[in-house]
């Protein structure tokens, strides 16, 4: 028996995005026994956003169920550096080469930390519990204020030495396009992310109604009714994010795409687009015939990938989601 109930050793997943830091002590079936929320802080200084996130952790320590955590995991905006413990989120300006593994493992109060790109956590959920199980190749995407991605080949997942294989997001689409704020020209992200499908339909005349803010959920509503301008921004962001997949899939032989993000909940006004383009991008035989579905899990796909990840990097005793899939 556990302490305080707990059926099983817990895993606490912290899920770190450019607009929210979210946690959860997750358990071996993939349930999130205790929550925790913050608004990611829009500043400079790396130590207020930390803060935010050790607000997250103490909430989850301080939950009846935290003595049996064994380790904490964590899905990270990218890029990350698993292999010296560091971060450098492009929407997070506060930190670069910020020394998170070492600050949570002493927030945490010792417990071992392991490191993941977003893209990469929301992967191992998907192939886990959610879209991709079931297919022993995959490429998931996280459509949100950013672009991210992660890979499964041969049944398992790809996380590459510094945790950010297949980063879908910044592949360049368009070789003289908008310089993207990771330094390089017409990045998939730069195309299709919420914040910049929004940015390029209004630039193109797109007005949200009186009181609404100008976010891609707003396109969508527009696009839904019949603005052309609103339908056209998003399928230039179909477009790009076909374009990515089609590369990915001539590159190393993916059976599916699932996409997860707050974009993803467009529904058809992406998706339908977005099957339609890859069939004219995706042409080779071993490239053609990508399925397209949506993600599964919603907003808690970070935490469970995160700790999904942390249990397969730090191979934890007792805590063995590969088993469940």
């Amino acid at each position: 028996m556990h302490p305080h109930g707990a059926t099983g050793p817990l895993v606490a997943a912290l899920d770190i995005g450019g607009t929210k830091i979210a946690g959860a002590l997750v358990d071996a079936e993939g349930q999130l026994l205790v929550r925790a929320l913050r608004p990611t802080p829009v500043t400079p200084d790396g130590e207020t956003v930390l803060g935010a996130v050790t607000e997250v952790l103490d909430e989850l320590r301080a939950a009846p169920v935290w003595p049996a955590t064994i380790a904490v995991g964590i899905g990270s905006a990218g890029p990350v550096d698993a292999q010296h413990g560091t971060v450098s989120p492009v929407n997070v300006p506060g930190w670069r080469d910020f020394p998170l593994v070492s600050r949570i493992e002493h927030a945490s109060g010792g417990l071992p930390v392991a490191l993941t790109g977003d893209g990469v956590a929301m992967t191992a959920a998907e192939h886990w519990q959610g879209a991709a199980r079931g297919y022993d190749n995959a490429l998931c995407m996280v459509v949100s204020t950013g672009v991210g991605g992660g890979l499964v080949l041969g049944g398992a997942l790809l996380p590459g030495p510094t945790g950010n294989a297949g980063h879908i997001g910044h592949i360049s689409i368009d070789l003289d396009g908008d310089l993207c704020p990771c330094g390089s020209r017409g990045c998939v992200e730069r195309i299709a992310s919420g914040p910049n499908i929004a940015r390029r339909a209004v630039g193109a005349g797109w007005r949200p109604p009186a009181g609404v803010a100008p976010t891609a959920a707003a396109v969508a509503e527009s696009a839904r009714a019949g603005d052309r301008v609103a339908l056209a921004s998003f399928d230039r962001a179909a477009q790009a994010l076909a374009a990515g997949i089609a590369a990915t899939a001539t590159l190393v032989e993916i059976n599916v795409a699932v996409i997860g993000g707050g974009v993803a909940n467009a529904g058809p006004i992406l998706f339908d687009p977005l099957r339609e383009h890859l069939t004219r991008y995706a042409t080779l035989s071993f490239a053609a015939g990508v399925e397209v579905v949506p993600a599964k899990l919603g907003t808690d796909a970070g935490m469970v990938g995160a700790a999904a990840a942390a249990a397969e990097s730090l191979r934890l005793d007792g805590f063995t989601p590969a088993a469940a899939a």
